[in-house]
């Protein structure tokens, strides 16, 4: 959530920001409902302050043979009206909450404004591969070694669902396995959350109310629940409403989960077989950083995501996203896109971004700062490290060979138990 303070000190300047992210804010009705509130909290407390001067009146009054009942009638009449002005505060109040819940985060300054056209690639690693030979699609691989069975996915839950088998099944594992090792290496915490999540968890994260709709939600549960979109929901909720020391920040986490998305994307030929789809898994990483140190949180967690496709040896490249393109409740992100050969596109397979305080003003996250003792919001940071259903294409597409076999990368051999590759099936 937006700093208030922000909108009432400069909203030009918030309504400038959010037009980069191309959202037209009108902050005119919202300042007025904030003038109302303060006048009602100042008739508030004149009232309460009123009722104590009345209420310790009443010995002088008696002790100077005086009528109290006239005082204790002014008092109740003013707690009437008390109660009637925390009313309308409540309601005010409400509304406000709702306005600021709707608007997306502030991108950061160095951000240009608009869509995916103004994106901006920073660097490569690797060379695309060339072959010499007709290259075979994901699809056909996945097919002639049995990697993957699409018919009965589709059969079994329908169109946008696949099924891994046998060494697909292994090598999908693999990946996840390596990606869970490397984190460790790091540092970072390893969590298995739950994968179903209370309301209150899409609001903190910042996906709801825009994303509402975008989420599978569970029927006839109390509280309700939906199934979680991404590890990072579970993640940036972890120390909701708790005030944690200085000393302990930065807390780094990472999580395996399954994600789930209504969307699963469309028939075109660039989002076949695995590139997009109802369910596929990711393991996520997530930063509580202090004010100072979250920018260099920032580039450490793009480090790592880079790292791991670098070690994999899969040709991609790493963008800087221009303010519309970033999710609704970031500040900065950076995409790391694998190149998929058949199609000739680049494909994201991690957002590393950074929400700075947004998100935990919505869970109130906070610090207490070891010198002043006062309390200060965190910030969060995510990124995916990484999804495999991306890096599996790609992986398979980079390193196919004439024969029809693909080559598994050395570091995910021990995973495979020692297998180098994956022949076609006989």
């Amino acid at each position: 959530m937006i700093d208030v303070n922000l909108i009432r000190q400069d909203p030009e300047k918030v309504k400038a920001a959010l037009a980069k992210k191309l959202w037209d804010a009108d902050f005119s009705e919202f300042l007025t409902w904030d003038s109302q509130r303060k006048e009602l909290l100042q008739k508030t407390e004149n009232n309460k302050a009123e009722q104590n001067r009345l209420s310790k009146s009443v010995p002088e009054v008696k002790k100077a043979g005086g009528d109290v009942q006239a005082i204790f009638a002014k008092v109740k009449a003013l707690g009437a009206e008390n109660k009637q002005f925390e009313e309308e505060l409540a309601a005010l109040e409400a509304k406000m909450n709702d306005f600021l819940a709707a608007l997306p985060n502030i991108p950061d300054d160095d951000l240009v404004g608009g869509g995916k056209e103004n994106n901006k690639p920073i660097r490569e690693f690797g060379k695309k591969p060339e072959f010499n030979f007709k290259a075979k699609d994901h699809v056909e691989l996945c097919e002639s070694l049995g990697l993957i069975d699409f018919k009965r996915g589709a059969k079994i839950s329908g169109s946008g669902s696949w099924i891994y088998t046998n060494l697909g099944a292994q090598l999908e594992w693999a990946l996840i396995n390596f990606f869970i090792s490397e984190h460790l290496k790091d540092g970072y915490t390893f969590i298995l959350p739950p994968h179903t999540l209370n309301e209150q968890s899409g609001y903190v994260a910042g996906q709801f109310p825009k994303f509402k709709d975008e989420v599978f939600w569970l029927n006839g549960t109390d509280p309700q629940r939906f199934i979680l979109p991404t590890a990072e929901t579970a993640l940036v909720n972890f120390h909701r409403d708790e005030i944690l020391s200085e000393d302990e920040l930065p807390k780094k986490y990472f999580a395996y989960t399954p994600c789930y998305r209504r969307e699963a994307g469309s028939y075109r030929t660039e989002e076949r077989g695995t590139i997009r789809g109802y369910q596929f898994n990711k393991v996520e990483m997530v930063q509580y950083t202090t004010q100072e140190g979250s920018d260099a949180a920032f580039e450490e967690m793009v480090g790592k995501a880079e790292r791991l496709l670098q070690k994999l040896g899969l040709h991609y490249r790493l963008s800087k996203l221009a303010a519309g393109d970033i999710s609704h409740s970031m500040a900065r992100t950076y995409d790391i896109e694998v190149w998929i050969p058949s199609i000739g596109i680049y494909k994201e397979v991690s957002s590393v971004s950074n929400a700075r305080d947004y998100q935990a003003r919505r869970g109130m996250v906070r610090y207490r700062d070891k010198e002043t003792g006062k309390t200060k919001y965190v910030h969060t940071l995510n990124g995916s490290g990484l999804a495999t259903s991306r890096v599996f294409p790609a992986l398979l597409e980079q390193f196919q060979q004439e024969d029809g076999s693909v080559k598994i990368p050395e570091v995910l051999q021990p995973f495979m138990g020692g297998l180098k590759e994956i022949k076609p099936i006989k």
